[in-house]
């Protein structure tokens, strides 16, 4: 029997991690409602991973539940949770999963963000939570036919804690294109993603594709600043962040603070990035929906305010992407001097 596997949260991340598994013959549903699921039933779904190889779903390589408990009364073998929500939703997609499945259920969590397994054994202690995390970029655009297509834009491995569960699904998300690399502590692992999505308040703020924003330098100082306040407070907690990318942390604001020509040739690997690729908070701010903010800069006010510090320039961006309109687009210049002046 086919392993199976519950997608909770039907967007990007969910669509390509989701869609990779059914493609390599996995049991997914997805759970979805309103336009998505009317979109993924009509049309099914395609996957297209860092190479630009395309694998195309119908609709019946995958199941769609409008709800947790419309997904457990499904036949089937016992399921892994995916967990591909926002941040602001992990405590009641925890809840409902959590009076949906049985006792014991392993929940992964593919979240941005130190914070989600935390919420999710608050809200759902009977489920086997597991931390994880996705390094790269993922697009949900549709083709000329309106089929979704979920596509990776940057690269990168996921992680996971190493656990009897995720041992057993490592063969499975390889032979889906998804390697996983299991680490004893994923502590360090997502402080050091974190400190790579700091990033996605500046992109999004600037109403740039990632590319174009990252060869601004005033962009990149922005971010160095934001960077270098973050390394300070993890400093002070006692969190070493792990290598993520290609570069050490601590030598990652350095880098961004170099002149253009210089960044591009060092830092190569960081602009491999689909052309108009954008951070999912930028969609999120453009189409005015809430936005990761709180768990990305406000998890490093909070851990500063944890090791009785200030982490003023991160405040500043939790209160610069808050108080946002959508499309109402900055100039780096004027994101590193709101940055730079707290």
């Amino acid at each position: 029997m086919a392993q199976r596997f519950v997608v909770i949260g039907a967007g990007a991340i969910g669509c390509r991690v989701g869609g990779a598994l059914a493609a390599a013959g996995a049991d997914v549903t997805f759970v979805a409602r309103g336009r998505r699921s009317a979109d993924l039933a009509a049309h099914g779904l395609a996957v297209t991973d860092l190479e630009g190889a395309t694998r195309l779903l119908c609709p019946d390589r995958f199941r769609l539940a409008a709800a947790a408990a419309e997904a457990a009364t499904m036949d089937g073998a016992d399921p892994v949770l995916l967990l591909c929500t926002k941040g602001g939703a992990t405590a009641e997609a925890a809840a409902e999963a959590g009076a949906a499945f049985a006792p014991g259920t392993p929940v992964l969590s593919l979240q941005n963000g130190v914070d989600n397994i935390g919420r999710i054994r608050a809200a759902a202690r009977d489920l086997q939570a597991l931390a994880a995390m996705v390094p790269f970029n993922v697009t949900l655009d549709r083709d000329e036919s309106g089929r979704l297509v979920a596509r990776q834009t940057t690269s990168g491995e996921l992680h996971a804690e190493d656990h009897a569960v995720t041992r057993a699904l490592a063969p499975l998300f390889a032979a889906a294109g998804l390697r996983l690399t299991l680490v004893a502590d994923m502590v360090p692992v997502q402080w050091g993603k974190l400190l790579l999505n700091l990033n996605n308040p500046v992109n999004a703020l600037s109403g740039l594709p990632l590319r174009a924003e990252l060869m601004d330098r005033d962009c990149r100082r922005a971010l160095a600043a934001l960077q270098d306040e973050a390394l300070a407070v993890m400093k002070a907690a006692g969190i070493r962040p792990a290598k993520i990318g290609a570069a050490p942390p601590r030598l990652i604001p350095t880098i961004l603070r170099l002149p253009t020509f210089a960044f591009s040739r060092i830092a190569a690997s960081m602009l491999t990035i689909a052309p108009t690729a954008r951070s999912s908070m930028a969609d999120d701010l453009a189409a005015g929906r809430p936005t990761e903010i709180d768990d990305l800069c406000g998890a490093v006010v909070r851990l500063a305010a944890a090791a009785g510090l200030t982490a003023p320039r991160n405040a500043a961006m939790v209160r610069l992407v808050s108080g946002r309109r959508p499309g109402a687009a900055m100039s780096g210049r004027d994101i590193l001097a709101a940055v730079t002046a707290a």
